[in-house]
């Protein structure tokens, strides 16, 4: 008895849904929405003027308990200036193979340099280009701002940089619902770097504006 029982039970799971309506994605010309506060692909971001909030300390990386993150701190100087104060990161990577988008990394980060945004078109052909360098976290230029490095132009000192923010953020303001999002992401170009699915997302990108007319 049981047994037909359950049979029963079975076949109305699957009669249930075969009268549900069907939603069907047109992925990836409309890729759905994520959540506000979805974890996807890390930014690092910019003060207004331009400069790098990064100030290459490390703690993203201690934090990382995927061991993840690899950064390199290097020395501000007046004429090379990457950050307000006197450590930048030379170097920064996320191993996207490693990563298990868990947020600590943010989580540390005392300058809000470190944000994670709702893109999520991480996959990849080969290991080695899941390896994303500081050039591809960098948050785009916005209006007004100037690509370090160059002096600080909000103040004197760090200290007026990081008191600013409150008013002022800079590129981190709203990067949980960021516009950086599937298809729309631009990665700055430099000569002779070829950044892994940046052709593709171009593509996808032409093909949206295309639906869109």
């Amino acid at each position: 008895m049981g047994a037909i029982t359950g049979t029963f039970k079975g076949f109305g799971v699957t009669f249930s849904h075969m009268f549900r309506k069907v939603v069907t994605t047109d992925y990836p010309f409309k890729p759905p929405v994520s959540a506000p506060r979805y974890h996807g692909r890390h930014i690092l971001n910019r003060h207004p003027d331009g400069l790098e909030k990064c100030i290459g300390c490390e703690l993203c990386a201690w934090a990382c308990p995927a061991d993840a993150i690899y950064v390199e701190g290097g020395d501000n100087s007046e004429e090379q200036r990457f950050s307000p104060g006197e450590r930048y990161a030379s170097i920064y990577q996320i191993n996207y193979a490693r990563c298990i988008f868990c947020g600590l990394c943010i989580e540390a980060c005392p300058t809000r340099s470190l944000t994670m945004s709702n893109e999520y078109e991480l996959a990849r052909d080969n290991r080695q280009d899941l390896i994303f360098t500081k050039e591809q976290l960098l948050a785009p230029l916005l209006p007004g701002m100037e690509q370090p490095p160059h002096p600080m132009r909000l103040g004197d000192s760090e200290k007026d940089y990081y008191v600013g923010s409150l008013t002022n953020p800079g590129t981190s303001a709203g990067a949980e619902r960021s516009p950086m999002g599937p298809g729309h992401y631009q990665v700055e170009e430099h000569p002779g770097v070829t950044f892994p699915g940046a052709e593709q997302q171009a593509q996808r990108a032409a093909a949206a504006k295309g639906d869109d007319a």
